[in-house]
């Protein structure tokens, strides 16, 4: 009498398992990407929100809003009283590496970051997000 060890797994196993896994990543990968987007966004407003603050100290040293945001980080002649360390270090981009947008308006701003899509208006998460939203 023979006796057939197994020493390994059939083809028809290995399929099984491959899709198996093929299933679960379709369902899990949806939702980690739409997890992740939502955290940009977060991240997008907090970056946001650090440059709204520093544009708020540069109007209380200087009396207004700077022309642009790399005013923030270097010396304007907007500025008679520029301080010799800067609100910031370097003007952040949002979280898709995107610069922000920035226009001023007398003694109002508004800071623009245009999404997933770099692109202005959108939907989802490539709409755009305005620091008016998030005052």
């Amino acid at each position: 009498m023979r006796i057939n060890k197994q020493l390994g797994m059939t083809l028809i196993e290995i399929l099984i398992v491959l899709a198996i896994i093929a299933s679960l990543m379709a369902f899990l990968v949806p939702m980690v990407t739409s997890r992740l987007d939502k955290a940009k966004v977060q991240e997008t407003k907090v970056m946001m929100g650090q440059v709204m603050t520093s544009l708020n100290l540069y109007k209380m040293d200087c009396g207004n809003f700077p022309e642009s945001l790399t005013n923030l980080i270097q010396e304007s002649a907007d500025c008679p009283s520029w301080v010799p360390e800067p609100n910031m270090k370097n003007v952040p981009k949002d979280a898709w590496k995107n610069e922000f947008q920035y226009s001023r308006d007398g003694n109002q701003y508004v800071i623009i970051s245009l999404g997933s899509d770099g692109r202005e208006g959108g939907d989802g998460y490539g709409k755009d997000i305005s620091s008016e939203d998030i005052q």
